[in-house]
């Protein structure tokens, strides 16, 4: 009886090959290339193929679909994103300071994109697109974005209400997004004013997370998330 090798699966299979997964890595950083020279609408799946060297139908083997290699796109930035606001969830235990270095390192990890970032954002932000950060399709990324968060609450030393407890880390998702869409429109060097953004939003969101304890706040923290929990069902 002959020994079969290990086979070659698509994304997120099992059993692929250093081979198979250097070919896949090939495909996602050309189609990257091309979305940020051609735009996202004008780059085809052929046109990936043919500037990777390999076969249509050896691409969407890998990736079914643009969307499928934007969406690793997203996947591959949260696990970079992790990594870089490691060193600082490590290090500091005051809930501003983590969150202060979690939007710095997810600006940090977007940076190389910033040119790319204006015309994929048009696409991204229609709200059927399945690009779009609040899309069905992007719930695994945007799952690891909110934990992310959660994980720079949970490791502090900040005493908040209960309720908000649980509903922060998304709500600091959703506030993380606003930074990104300004980022998306900074023009100034080096995104310094985005940077200057996070550096002063993050003291008022830590003094609001601190004072929700109150107890003359706690009718309004409530109604604030009874308001969000219908919006968002």
């Amino acid at each position: 009886m002959t020994e079969q090798s290990a086979p070659t699966t698509a994304a997120g299979g099992q059993g692929s090959t250093a081979r198979g997964e250097q070919t896949r890595q090939l495909i996602l950083d050309t189609a990257m290339r091309l979305f940020r020279e051609r735009g996202y609408a004008r780059t085809t799946m052929r046109a990936v193929a043919q500037e990777a060297g390999v076969a249509v139908g050896n691409a969407y083997y890998y990736f079914g679909s643009k969307e499928h290699l934007v969406q690793e796109f997203y996947a591959g930035t949260q696990r970079e994103h992790r990594q870089a606001a490691a060193p600082v969830l490590a290090r500091e235990r005051d809930f501003g300071a983590r969150l202060a270095g979690v939007l710095h390192a997810g600006v940090d990890v977007l940076s190389p994109y910033h040119a790319f970032a204006g015309a994929f954002f048009k696409t991204a932000a229609e709200p059927t697109s399945p690009l779009s950060p609040f899309s069905a399709e992007s719930s695994a990324s945007r799952d690891m974005s909110i934990a992310l968060f959660r994980e720079a609450l949970t490791g502090s030393a900040a005493k908040l209400d209960d309720e908000l407890r649980e509903a922060l880390p998304e709500l600091l998702w959703l506030g993380y997004m606003g930074v990104v869409l300004y980022w998306v429109h900074d023009r100034s060097e080096g995104q310094v004013k985005t940077r200057q953004l996070i550096d002063g939003v993050v003291p008022l969101v830590d003094r609001l997370v601190g004072l929700s304890r109150l107890r003359v706040l706690r009718p309004v923290t409530r109604q604030a998330l009874a308001l969000i929990h219908t919006l968002r069902h």
